[in-house]
């Protein structure tokens, strides 16, 4: 019999695309969490840019920026160096609208409480747009503290990297690893020479420079008194001499540089560059744990707005416990993530040092350790559909480590926590006490707060270093389970207790125990 319909590409069984989503009005733990944290009065401005974010524009745009990656011009075409980077302008786009939304600057702009609260949830938002913008405006941000620490530098600079105007404005970055000592940068061999009236002259190279097309940066150098911090304006002397191929966040330009003589200035007293540049470190970490937590909320979106369209074997996705176990778990990890990242925002509202200072470390640590597991099964949730490019989630894949490794890899984040212990003794007792407020709302919690002190304990012995991991596990997760039970809806806070507490905890996403209101954190996970 002759074919009658020789069509072979009608298109069924297939979710319409995540566009022109508010990311923002579709995400309810975000919006508690803003209120709760101080910047409800900022919800106006959060929820425009979860509009423009979630749009087909941003996304496209960030797409785009990604595909076409940045290209480093050392020279021009008669010789002379030029030392700058190509980017395509859908690059440009992103981080003007970064700027012009005041992620870079908002907490130094306004007196207000809750600014640090409201611009995690911005940063939070736009990261869905793309993430490698973000380094530039983080870095920005956490360069005003520490250029705090000289007066005549803040007074110079601080206009112009808080000013929202993409034009007129100034972005920071900064320079601190050599490729012999990574994280240990007193291990750097970047020499600042005295050049007369206060000025130095920077001669070494740096393994990895980012942005590279900032205005200005911080950078670690030997000085005659020992390892101190510079000012350097990018300029002569400041020579880039290759990009980065990395495995993420491939918008962005991180390079290698070279510095011949490079004016450069000196910030906080010689000799204590580490300690001059520990407060932009510090913000930078928060940025981390914030960058993570948008990557867990965009992962768990496009999940379970796949497994409500999909259907297999009879049934929606969505509608099979296998599944709903999967996307009630990794849910779960999202909010844990979000709630810690706005409170850890907040604790830097209050300048409460301790407990941003030790918290920072703990759950900087924790949330981007999850963040690439996380991402890895909200793509498998997409099957054969989550593993091609024309889906975000490679992306969302390759950019989920780069914050387990910027501003310290697992093993400093956790030896930075041992030092806290023994060095900051405020530290800890800050962190226990927001711990403890989630007391007596579940059994499992109460049973693993009960147990941290004996594990405290054993960090005072010999086996510290090998012991710190599962120490600083214990404290993230003591923090997360108290924040969810004294503010997520019960099903929420008891899948947490129960998949991540006690000896019934899961080793893989999908594996709550019976019992569990799977659907029900589901719902609340992506408000339709």
């Amino acid at each position: 019999m002759p074919l009658t319909d020789r069509r072979t590409h009608d298109v069924a069984n297939q979710p319409p695309p995540f566009l022109d989503v508010n990311l923002f009005d579709a995400d309810p733990a975000l919006q508690e969490a803003l209120e709760r944290e101080g910047a409800g009065w900022a919800v106006d401005r959060v929820r425009d840019c979860g509009a423009v974010a979630g749009s087909a524009e941003a996304q496209e745009h960030g797409r785009r920026a990604e595909r076409n990656a940045p290209r480093l011009e050392t020279h021009d075409r008669y010789g002379h160096r030029v030392d700058r980077v190509d980017y395509d302008p859908s690059w440009h786009w992103l981080l003007r609208g970064a700027v012009e939304r005041e992620i870079h600057a908002l907490p130094w702009r306004s007196l207000r409480a809750g600014a640090h609260v409201a611009r995690a949830a911005l940063e939070l938002l736009w990261t869905h747009a793309d993430a490698g913008v973000m380094c530039p405006v983080s870095m920005t941000y956490s360069a005003v503290p520490a250029l705090r620490t000289d007066p005549e530098l803040a007074a110079e600079w601080e206009p112009r990297l808080t000013l929202p105007d993409y034009e007129r404005g100034a972005l920071c970055g900064m320079a601190m690893t050599e490729k012999q000592g990574g994280s240990d940068v007193r291990a750097g061999t970047t020499r600042a020479e005295p050049a007369g009236g206060g000025a130095f002259e920077l001669t070494g190279h740096k393994w990895f420079c980012s942005h590279p097309m900032c205005d200005v940066f911080l950078v670690l150098a030997q000085a005659p008194g020992g390892l101190s911090c510079f000012v350097v304006e990018r300029g002569p002397g400041f020579e880039l001499q290759r990009l980065k191929d990395k495995l993420g966040t491939r918008s962005l330009a991180s390079s290698e540089v070279e510095f011949r003589a490079a004016p450069a200035r000196l910030l906080g007293e010689e000799g204590r560059g580490v300690a001059t540049i520990i407060e932009m470190v510090t913000h930078t970490r928060l940025d981390c744990i914030v960058g993570s937590a948008a990557g867990m909320r965009r992962g768990v979106a496009e999940a379970i707005h796949h497994a409500r369209h999909r259907a297999a074997f009879g049934a929606r996705l969505v509608e099979q416990p296998a599944m709903v176990n999967v996307l009630a778990d990794l849910a779960v990890e999202s909010e844990a993530a979000t709630a810690a990242a706005l409170r850890l925002a907040r604790a830097y509202d209050e300048d409460d040092k301790p407990l941003r200072r030790f918290g920072t470390a703990v759950m900087k640590y924790w949330i981007c350790k999850r963040a690439t597991p996380h991402a890895a099964e909200a793509l498998e949730c997409l099957g054969g559909n989550g593993y091609v490019e024309e889906s975000p989630m490679p992306r969302l894949l390759r950019d989920a480590p780069l914050n387990g490794i910027w501003e310290g890899s697992g093993n400093v984040i956790s030896l930075d926590v041992l030092r806290a212990l023994a060095r900051e003794p405020g530290g800890l007792p800050a962190f226990l006490a927001e711990c403890e407020l989630g007391r007596g709302a579940d059994r499992r919690l109460d049973a693993h707060l009960d147990a941290l002190p004996a594990m405290l304990r054993e960090l005072e012995g010999a086996d510290a270093q090998w012991l710190a991991r599962r120490a600083v596990e214990d404290l993230a997760l003591a923090l997360q389970g108290s924040l969810l039970v004294r503010h997520a809806p019960p099903p929420v806070a008891d899948a947490f207790c129960a998949g991540r507490l006690g000896e019934a905890r899961g080793r893989v996403f999908g594996t709550l125990p019976r019992g569990v209101e799977g659907a029900a954190v589901v719902e609340r996970a992506l408000a339709a």
